[in-house]
């Protein structure tokens, strides 16, 4: 784990310190429109206990949120099991470089482990070489899925 950063789940009372990490993380993927009402309403929702998954905030020694990820109760048809899908993954830049990634990522596991799932599962865009690289130094194996989507 990085040094003097502990992550754990998001408490009710950090969601409004969350909030311009997750603008910054939607600006990252060029979102137009960020809203913070309806980020705070989506979100608040992964506040465990949750049904729906969970916030993980990685903290410095002060308390400052440097980074967070949010994970979703996931499932697999094929093997009819549970999984968590890492759906995000974001650290302020100050913080980049300073294992605060791979901590949340252990934490991710760990959370997925303690709810008996399969796996823990991610994406990322394929220009984000430096995710890749974390990525890359964690798993053995990518996958070779590739995701599609259709908006509706």
């Amino acid at each position: 784990m990085a040094d003097g950063v502990e992550v754990s789940a998001l408490r009710e009372e950090e969601l409004e310190a969350l909030l311009p990490l997750i603008a910054a993380y939607q600006t990252f993927y060029e979102v137009e429109e960020i809203d913070a009402d309806r980020n705070r309403a989506f979100f608040r929702r992964f506040v465990a206990p949750s049904e729906d998954g969970e916030m993980l905030a990685a903290r410095a020694e002060g308390g400052a949120i440097l980074g967070y990820a949010c994970l979703y109760w996931h499932f697999s048809s094929t093997r009819a099991v549970e999984t968590v899908l890492m759906n995000d993954l974001f650290v302020v830049p100050d913080a980049r470089g300073r294992g605060v990634g791979r901590a949340l990522i252990e934490a991710s596991a760990a959370v997925a482990r303690r709810r008996g799932a399969a796996w823990l599962e991610w994406a990322t865009a394929p220009d984000n070489h430096t995710a890749q690289r974390l990525y890359d130094s964690m798993t053995h194996e990518k996958s070779t899925w590739l995701e599609y989507e259709l908006d509706v």
